[in-house]
């Protein structure tokens, strides 16, 4: 036979974390592992400006007709403003090209092939620690990685030393594969002074940037949260980035993602665009058209956009009044000092618990977290926050 031999893989850890929560009988279970947005009731909501949206589309919309391999030309430019800045000549002097891939993962896909087809480079440095799917992305490209360190656990703090002095390893050619904001997992991201060394420390060395840039706007705004982006673009006119849509527009479903490429000059941008497509035609054809269709209408529409904004103002809001209100409620009960979890950023913390302590949150009290240590804080609310309170304490007591 011809698949006899082929032996099961591992659960994904954060999916297989999913499924053991959903067989938990007890009522009062927590899942902080799955990173997704919740609201204050537990649910993913669908944005307001999105159903409008969606709405509107269904009148309009006359074909279900495929669109271009790269996307509308109008999604790369609302995706470039956003990265760059809407008055940045490279959202339309055509130094940046961007083209639509399915969600973050596919943007990230589509930029590792592209890297190894087109012999860009053959090693991409990721941190230490980062989101476990960065490697299984590289190596299934062809790419092989090395890690360098980037968080300190003593401290709750960035790496930042011995994040540059791992990198002096990095050979000329070599990729860097940054977060834009919100780490995931660690919630630490680099300071604007820190930015500026390392835009600086990649083009001293020649190292090419590949940004993963999944959360703008939880973090601390849309501007704010793309300022490392457009450091690094100072010094560094090469670089890729992948957007995602699913988590600021709550649009996890639909696979809404943008991968973005900045050359130095419009001429060699046009090369890199048709080699990109190439990479998009022979992995899925055509891209996805309800989700960006969705992004399209809210970014071009001032209206949506204004409640778009303000919706997604709120999200943040709600991120950083529950990061404040857990480290409140710990330093009530006598837990210790967790100040870090507010000097974090976007959606996720890691919380310094042990393998052993995550294991005992989840036997004794329900409490579903990643082995590492990671927490999803939009994942808690008024009705779980105490629970959580009292579990970490009686495990970090014993």
């Amino acid at each position: 036979m011809f698949f006899e031999r082929i032996e099961q893989a591992p659960a994904d850890p954060i999916l297989g974390l999913t499924d053991a929560f959903k067989a938990d009988p007890r009522s009062s279970k927590i899942n902080l592992g799955v990173g997704v947005y919740q609201n204050e009731d537990g649910i993913t909501p669908v944005m307001k400006c999105v159903k409008e949206a969606e709405q509107i589309l269904l009148e309009e919309e006359k074909s279900k007709t495929y669109l271009p391999i790269t996307g509308f030309p109008e999604y790369g430019q609302f995706a470039r403003e956003l990265i760059f800045g809407k008055d940045n000549p490279l959202a339309t002097d055509g130094r940046a090209v961007s083209c639509h891939c399915p969600g973050g993962t596919g943007a990230l896909r589509i930029g590792a092939d592209f890297i190894h087809q087109q012999h860009v480079s053959n090693t991409v440095w990721i941190s230490d620690p980062t989101w476990a799917n960065h490697y299984q992305i590289m190596t299934s490209a062809g790419i092989k990685f090395e890690r360098y360190p980037y968080y300190d656990r003593v401290n709750h703090s960035l790496a930042f030393e011995r994040m540059l002095e791992t990198l002096l390893q990095a050979k000329e050619g070599d990729v860097v594969l940054l977060h834009a904001c919100c780490h995931n997992p660690t919630g630490v991201d680099p300071t604007v002074e820190q930015w500026e060394t390392l835009g600086a420390f990649l083009k001293e060395h020649k190292l090419l940037p590949f940004v993963d840039f999944a959360y703008q706007g939880l973090g601390k705004g849309l501007n704010e949260d793309a300022q490392g982006v457009r450091i690094l673009n100072k010094y560094c006119p090469e670089m890729l980035i992948a957007s995602s849509f699913s988590k600021n527009f709550g649009l996890y479903s639909e696979r809404v993602g943008v991968l973005t490429v900045t050359s130095e000059d419009v001429e060699t941008a046009k090369r890199v665009l048709s080699q990109i497509k190439i990479a998009v035609r022979t992995a899925i054809s055509n891209p996805p058209a309800h989700g960006e269709k969705v992004v399209l209408k809210v970014l071009s529409d001032t209206r949506l956009r204004s409640m778009w904004e303000q919706e997604l103002s709120e999200i943040r809001e709600r991120i950083h009044k529950m990061r404040q209100e857990l480290v409140d409620k710990l330093s009530a009960a006598g837990a210790g000092d967790y100040k870090f979890f507010v000097e974090q950023n976007g959606m996720f913390s890691f919380s310094g618990l042990n393998k052993e302590q995550v294991e005992k949150l989840k036997a004794d009290f329900g409490v579903y977290i990643v082995g590492s240590g990671r927490i999803c804080v939009a994942g808690l609310n008024e009705r779980n926050i105490d629970r959580l309170v009292e579990a970490f304490v009686a495990v970090t007591r014993e």
